[in-house]
């Protein structure tokens, strides 16, 4: 018998689940025994500190219920994206509702008992958190970070044809910088090859404690800021006319939020039609919907001083005082509780009626067990190229662009990889020479171009930069690897500290799903660092940063995080061939694009990836003795300045015995017991004694690297890094001026050699004056001086 889903009898049953969820929430917050209230409420029934939010629950639970429905009236595929920040319970509880949590979690069951075990769990210690986090099916997108939902969202339905994202956004998340910028991801859905998203944007009108923006907007004003960007807005209210304080019957919701939901999915389904029966990927006016609701809809109405609880800020957390020690207001937790209704709701034994689980799709279609959410539905190992096809040749006094080269091997890798493997970033994959890549692959772009002013634009596009946003390309990246796709964010180096939060969320959502045993592993995510501090020499001050490395470093989990830092094309490359491989990581590579000598050979660049460092022989003179001094270099211009002191300090004193070590891994360095793919302290002292002087010309701030030295044995370490001095000026004086140059390294090492004090003081102080004829030489003539720019590796004689 066919069901009627727009008929009144059906949106009765979506009203009754609607309250089941709504009841469950309230549950969840409050209680872990008497779940079904079926004995008079004890303190020992209740939670000693409820912790968690309610503000937004109950609208998210009536969006929930709806897509339900449009799901199995049309049999879509989609899931679920929750922006409003801390509202956890509407994952848990709907996904309890729909029979997937307890399928996941066998002893929640849903009856009574199990209920009291749901309610127990939420936001509790050992249970789950009080957002949306990895511990809860269905949950693809952290709850807590606001304004990354939409971007989420499009990355994840990118190469995905046959789902919609449904991103419920908050009015507070309208308001952040990030969301904002989000609204311009329809210039990058292709609706031929990608799927759909559908943005709900819940205007309950309250933050914390502040009024939010778009509620004090008229739907004029809504629908003039939407149109102009593009997308095409339905209202749906719970307000009669404009009367805030004035709400609608339930069941009038219920019947308008129905008629919106069904012609935003007809006409998703119109566009996608069209598109790919005329092979038309153009961009196209998407639905969005906004729901205006009050805070804390069907919640208590007024606070013990007579203030407004819903449709206020007061409704944002814990809405009453009831806690195990405060019971004096348990009357109105019981009142609420039964408001709902659960007689309705749940039979004797605690499982949802019928009337409820009418409204539940398909086991299949359910959004907590869509596949899309738990690490994609078809996720495939990337088809990886010869990384050996694009070696240069080393040594030979020749230049190469190590993100030029760089660009071919990802052409390579988007040609093998048509339909899951992308690019992202904010504008600048040109600037960051990868031109080989925009040549074959093209830039996303579905909006109008406008040639010849415009370049490498075609709505088929692998490379999503045309937006200048790292919040936009951090977030698709993010979507698109958690739904088992693979890819890499590539930016300056500064700007990458834009995004780092986001970084971080990234590792904390994979180490909680790591934890979770059904939950399927993702591919890693590569971040390229390019345009960095030591080559900055036309931005200037402003986009020298090298803190990624550091801020990264301090979580101490270098199972989910890499950092590699290759001298030179070969070794970039060998380190791409390893970490597109990996899984459940974030790796971060730093690397040039401006023109390198080029060091180490393809071979050598293999086996210093795989060991993570490695003995230069060819740069060293100690072969098989016991150093004078180490050198040891991370980084594409550390690497240079260090074999340049080699050679300088070698002339002078050929006797010298100089040990030269190349870092690609640098987490390599740390302690067993910080890593277990690190070194012990015996393979420590192999490459850098136990005692003797560590000249370490570093890539980025010095600590990291004295906290790497500090448990050794050896903390004779003498460290050149980036010390926050900046400026416009030329490549070489960059480094001068944090003292990473070959002058300063030389200097340091020589006097640091017992047995050389007063021997190298002549040549210390020749290192003086060719910086001070530097210094001289740029602010005359504003280039580098010939020494330095002329200067190229002879070989040790």
């Amino acid at each position: 018998m066919a069901v009627d889903y727009d008929s009144k009898a059906y949106l009765e049953n979506v009203d009754a689940y609607w309250r089941a969820a709504n009841y469950l929430s309230v549950g969840t917050l409050f209680l872990m025994n008497n779940p079904l209230l079926r004995r008079d409420l004890k303190a020992e029934d209740v939670k000693p500190k409820p912790i968690g939010h309610w503000g937004t629950i109950v609208p998210q639970n009536f969006i929930y219920a709806h897509l339900n429905r449009v799901i199995k009236k049309y049999g879509v595929k989609m899931f679920y994206i929750e922006g409003s920040g801390h509202g956890g319970q509407v994952m848990v509880n709907n996904s309890y509702l729909d029979g997937s949590y307890t399928e996941i979690y066998p002893e929640i069951t849903q009856d009574e008992a199990g209920m009291a075990k749901l309610f127990k769990h939420f936001s509790f210690p050992g249970g789950t958190a009080s957002h949306a986090a990895p511990e809860t099916p269905g949950s693809l997108h952290e709850g807590g970070e606001l304004g990354y939902a939409l971007s989420h969202g499009v990355g994840a339905i990118l190469d995905n044809p046959d789902q919609i994202a449904a991103v419920e956004i908050g009015d507070g998340e309208f308001e952040t910088g990030p969301l904002a910028a989000s609204w311009f991801s329809n210039r990058f859905i292709n609706p031929v090859t990608d799927g759909a998203v559908l943005p709900i944007l819940q205007v309950n009108g309250f933050k914390i404690s502040n009024p939010t923006m778009i509620a004090r907007m008229s739907d004029e004003e809504v629908t003039k800021y939407f149109e102009g960007l593009g997308w095409k807005p339905y209202f749906v209210s719970a307000y009669k006319g404009g009367d805030f304080d004035a709400l609608k019957d339930h069941m009038e919701v219920h019947a308008e939020m129905a008629k919106v939901m069904d012609e935003a999915i007809e006409e998703i389904q119109a566009i996608q039609k069209k598109a790919r029966e005329d092979n038309d990927g153009s961009m196209a006016q998407w639905p969005v919907i906004i729901f205006r609701v009050p805070k804390g809809w069907t919640g208590p109405t007024k606070d013990l001083d007579g203030n407004p609880i819903e449709n206020s800020f007061r409704a944002h957390q814990i809405p009453i005082p009831v806690a195990q020690d405060a019971m004096e207001h348990k009357d109105m937790l019981v009142d609420w509780m039964k408001s709902y209704k659960p007689e309705e709701l749940f039979d004797e034994t605690g499982y949802p009626v019928d009337a409820v689980r009418a409204n539940v799709p398909a086991a299949e279609l359910r959004m907590a067990i869509n596949p899309e959410t738990n690490g994609g539905a078809n996720q495939k190992a990337l088809r990886m190229p010869n990384y050996r096809d694009f070696a240069v040749e080393v040594r030979d006094g020749n230049m190469h662009q190590d993100m030029i080269e760089w660009g071919k091997y990802i052409a390579k890798m988007m040609e093998l990889n048509p339909n899951n493997f992308r690019g992202f970033g904010p504008d600048e994959s040109k600037s960051n020479r990868l031109y080989a890549a925009l040549d074959g692959s093209k830039r996303t772009w579905t909006a109008d171009v406008h040639e010849p002013n415009d370049e490498d634009l075609a709505v088929n596009g692998r490379i999503i930069d045309s937006q200048l946003s790292e919040h936009q390309a951090e977030g698709f990246l993010e979507g698109y690897t958690l739904t088992g796709r693979h890819g890499y964010f590539a930016t300056y180096e500064s700007f990458g500290r834009v995004v780092d939060s986001m970084l971080t969320q990234h590792m904390k959502w994979m180490r909680k799903a790591k934890e979770q045993y059904w939950r399927n592993d993702y591919p890693a995510l590569t971040f390229v660092d390019t345009s960095t501090v030591f080559q900055q020499d036309h931005n200037g001050y402003t986009h020298q940063d090298p803190g990624l490395l550091t801020h990264l470093y301090e979580k101490e989990r270098p199972d989910m995080i890499g950092e590699y830092l290759p001298a030179d094309t070969n070794t970039l490359l060998a380190v791409s061939d390893k970490i597109f491989r990996e899984k459940e990581k974030i790796n971060v590579l730093v690397t040039s694009k401006h023109p390198r000598q080029q060091w180490f050979s393809i071979d050598e660049a293999t086996e210093l990836v795989a060991n993570g460092l490695g003995y230069v022989d060819w740069a060293s003179t100690d072969q098989g003795e016991e150093p004078d001094v180490v050198f040891a270099a991370s980084g594409t211009e550390p690497t240079e300045e260090v074999f340049a002191a080699v050679e300088l300090l070698h002339d002078a004193f050929p006797e010298l015995k100089i040990r030269v070590i190349n870092v690609v891994d640098v987490m390599k360095l740390m302690t067993l017991d910080k890593n277990p793919e690190g070194m012990s302290d015996a393979d420590f002292d192999r490459y850098f004694t136990a005692d003797k002087p560590v000249v370490f010309a570093w890539h980025g701030f010095r600590d990291m690297v004295q906290s790497l030295f500090f448990p050794r044995h050896n903390r004779n370490v003498h460290i050149h890094s980036y010390i926050e001095n900046g400026d416009i000026t030329t490549p070489f004086d960059m480094r001068v001026l944090n003292e990473l140059d070959r002058y300063h390294l030389a200097k340091d090492a020589i006097l640091s050699v017992a047995g050389y004090e007063q021997k190298g003081a002549a040549f210390a102080q020749k290192m003086d004056d060719m910086v001070a004829k530097h210094n001289h030489y740029i602010r005359t003539y504003g280039d580098d001086m010939p020494e330095v720019k002329d200067w190229t590796w002879k070989g040790l004689k």
